[in-house]
């Protein structure tokens, strides 16, 4: 159901973007409507086919291509109310916009392929035993392992999170993301190289609660919470919620949130939740700080703008009745490897105790 509503957004936004970009004077003159016309049929095919028959993960990229030309087309379709405003030059305002959306598109590539960058926070604990003071955590959210993201770019991630040398590393879910399963075994090399005198933690996200990818987690040494909570050292609670099965659930966190901090003595709380909701309910029931992925941050400007009605806190640090709420941006992407306007990131946050 997913895919087949993708393949319909994708289909009306290339017709749109074809359609429009008939009318801008040099295509007129310089392509032939046949090949227009034909043009989008072969990319189309490229995509739909590529995408669910050969498993191409690079045919995604026309995804976040052709979602940029339709805003930049859009814009100048506004403007200019489609036409009805500044008749003569609407063909050649068109022609500016898909220059636009180009130069967008070459922003969001280059943004999208940067290593993720390492996004600092220091979070006061009330009741965080004294000795725990400056504990530091770093986070990954959203690393979305598989075709496109690699071995080879999850050892570089390794390698950028043990040199801040973390007392706890946590993934904050969708941490595999492959079509294949009997291939997600590929990156366990990686996963183990993984280290921190806390321990490495890690909860599942709505692309990763197969069974398949927590038992490669738990094979790879991570701590893996699946709606429970654990006393990690003397004072320090750690709990995880398990990212549900269905949308309803989703919305309403609630009820997970609960069964997972079922139990809980009054002590110093962090949550891991995949999707940053449920948030006031965490924060009534004694949580300190939520950490959580899952949006992106939009991942490409302006769908962060759609996102925020499901997700009000969509990235960045917000306080919530007297608890931290930090959501990422996402350490990797999802779909096409393209960001506009912010690149992946890690967070690195201290806990200091007061």
């Amino acid at each position: 159901m997913f895919w087949t509503i993708l393949i319909i957004f994708v289909s009306l936004m290339q017709i749109y973007v074809f359609w429009r970009a008939a009318t801008v004077p040099w295509i007129q003159r310089h392509v032939p409507r046949k090949y227009l016309i034909w043009g989008g049929i072969v990319i189309w095919l490229a995509f739909v086919l590529g995408r669910n028959l050969l498993h191409d993960p690079y045919t995604i990229i026309w995804l976040g291509m052709v979602f940029l030309l339709a805003v930049a087309m859009l814009a100048a379709d506004i403007i200019t109310l489609f036409g009805w405003l500044f008749r003569k030059t609407a063909p050649v305002i068109r022609g500016y916009a898909l220059i636009a959306g180009g130069i967008l598109i070459i922003i969001a590539i280059v943004q999208g392929v940067r290593p993720p960058v390492v996004r600092d926070y220091a979070v006061d604990m009330p009741g965080l035993p004294k000795k725990l003071d400056g504990l530091v955590i770093v986070a990954l959210a959203d690393t979305h392992l598989g075709s496109i993201l690699g071995p080879q770019w999850l050892d570089e991630r390794q390698i950028q999170v043990q040199a801040m040398q973390p007392d706890m590393i946590f993934f904050l879910g969708d941490t595999i993301d492959r079509y294949d399963p009997s291939s997600v075994d590929i990156f366990l090399p990686g996963l183990k190289k993984f280290t921190a005198k806390y321990g490495v933690w890690a909860i599942s996200g709505n692309h990763d609660r197969q069974e398949d990818r927590i038992a490669m987690l738990r094979k790879a040494g991570f701590k893996v919470l699946l709606n429970q909570w654990t006393e990690v050292q003397p004072g320090l609670i750690l709990a995880g919620v398990e990212s549900p099965d269905h949308h309803g659930e989703t919305i309403n966190k609630d009820p997970l949130i609960d069964k997972t901090l079922k139990g809980k003595p009054a002590k110093t709380t962090i949550l891991l939740s995949h999707e940053p909701l449920g948030y006031v309910r965490a924060a009534s029931s004694g949580v300190n700080l939520m950490l959580s992925g899952h949006t992106h941050g939009g991942q490409i400007w302006p769908f962060n703008y759609l996102e925020r009605i499901e997700f009000p806190l969509i990235a960045g640090r917000y306080e919530v009745d007297r608890m931290t709420v930090i959501v990422s941006r996402g350490t990797g992407s999802w779909g096409p490897r393209m960001r506009l306007w912010y690149p992946g990131e890690i967070l690195r946050i201290t806990l200091r105790s007061f």
